[in-house]
């Protein structure tokens, strides 16, 4: 009996998700548990893995967008049942063969064939994956696969020849393609993550009243207290952060101001029992632009340690960086902060923007000795810049000067903080 893969649902706020890579061809031996396909969410990536052994037939290609519970493959439990599966599929029948016997099985131009009559070529999802991210031109390719389908190892072999052909003399009376007068050098597509966060992020300034405000914090005694954290390391069991004591600071402020944490949802403003900071994390290479942005979230941050927060922080922050966060894992977030300080992104301001439907996010910067007036006297301090973006149609001006005036109370006395 074939078994099923399905678009796992994997937290309650999950309609869908887009198909990134098969990491197995048509018609290949998979083992219980092996990861069979990739798939990416509005929020992370998940590996999904073969609910049983046998052989796997590719329902839906990559690219392709699903909603949960969708069937996207199958794997039949015999050679026999694979084919009745692509039959009733309507995709031809495809012999199961090693990848030794298929590179080896002689080619034909089925596949450039039917691109010239403008039908669908037959290509594995890692074969198309691999043309697309080499640039090469599927309809020059030969397909060695069964039936003509390309593989894996023929991109591989066309990749070779691309490398290994002299490259040509740049055509004198070529023209650079071009768009309202400028040269283009290259077009990416708008999906997936990064497709996400400029959605979300349009919609956030397009609904909500964004003010920030800006300014600088002394970090003198924090700093203090960081070293003394560092000594403790062992005793801790953790490598405290400025990242995570800035986390521990917005919490004891939010409980203080439970209007800051707050949502404007439809003709009402609901006030968080929750207090959920979500801190944003950069993913670099997550998509074709070189990167991307995900928001994970420690939940109940007021109710936590510093030494909590810390441990709960470096396992969320490297589930992202591996793509193994779950949908739940970057929601319910109730105030975000974005440290750009950590990352380098040294003194200066911003304009953060809002992680709707919160009503406040914190952008904070590296810590820099700066003059400052002390006493009537100029002196060095070590200073942080920070940008606090508000909706005003929550929480108006003297209600964010009290939210950052007590956040910078805590930050400048460590025994109000760890209290």
């Amino acid at each position: 009996m074939a078994e099923s893969i399905h678009i796992p649902k994997l937290g309650m706020s999950m309609k869908e998700a887009t198909l990134v890579e098969w990491k197995f061809n048509e018609g290949d031996q998979i083992e219980k548990g092996d990861v069979v396909l990739v798939i990416e969410t509005e929020k992370t990536k998940w590996e999904v893995e073969a609910p049983a052994s046998g052989l796997l037939h590719i329902a839906v290609e990559i690219n392709v967008t699903e909603k949960v519970g969708a069937v996207v493959g199958m794997i039949a439990g015999s050679k026999e049942e694979l084919e009745t599966i692509q039959k009733d599929s309507g995709a031809p029948a495809v012999a199961v063969a090693e990848p030794a016997a298929a590179s080896a099985s002689a080619p034909t131009k089925a596949s450039a064939e039917k691109a010239g009559k403008g039908e669908r070529i037959r290509i594995t999802p890692v074969a198309r994956r691999l043309a697309e991210e080499n640039m090469i031109d599927l309809t020059s390719v030969t397909g060695s696969g069964p039936g003509g389908r390309i593989i894996k190892e023929d991109i591989e072999r066309a990749i070779e020849a691309k490398k290994a052909a002299p490259e040509a003399a740049p055509a004198e009376t070529a023209e650079a393609e071009e768009y309202d007068g400028k040269k283009i050098k290259g077009r990416i597509p708008l999906r997936g993550m990064r497709k996400a966060i400029a959605s979300h992020m349009h919609a956030s300034l397009a609904t909500a009243a964004q003010l920030t405000s800006m300014g600088e914090l002394e970090m003198t005694e924090l700093k203090k207290l960081r070293e003394d954290l560092l000594k403790q390391e062992e005793a801790l069991g953790t490598r405290v952060t400025y990242t995570d004591i800035y986390v521990l600071a917005i919490a004891k402020t939010l409980k203080q101001l439970p209007m800051v944490n707050a949502s404007l949802i439809e003709d009402e403003v609901i006030l968080w029992d929750d207090i959920n900071v979500g801190v944003a994390v950069a993913l670099e290479g997550a998509d074709d632009l070189g990167g991307g942005l995900i928001v994970p979230v420690v939940k109940n941050a007021d109710r936590k340690s510093l030494a909590e927060i810390s441990k709960e922080l470096k396992g969320i922050i490297s589930k992202a960086r591996e793509g193994k966060l779950m949908p739940d894992d970057v929601s319910g977030g109730t105030f975000t902060l974005t440290n750009l300080g950590g990352p380098g992104g040294g003194w200066g301001f911003g304009t953060p923007i809002i992680n709707q439907p919160q009503s406040a996010i914190l952008g904070t910067g590296s810590i820099v000795d700066r003059p400052v007036v002390k006493d009537g006297k100029i002196v060095i301090r070590p200073m942080m810049p920070y940008s606090f973006t508000f909706d005003h149609r929550v929480i108006d001006g003297v209600p964010a000067g009290m939210f950052m005036s007590r956040l910078a109370q805590l930050l400048s006395n460590p025994l109000l903080l760890l209290s």
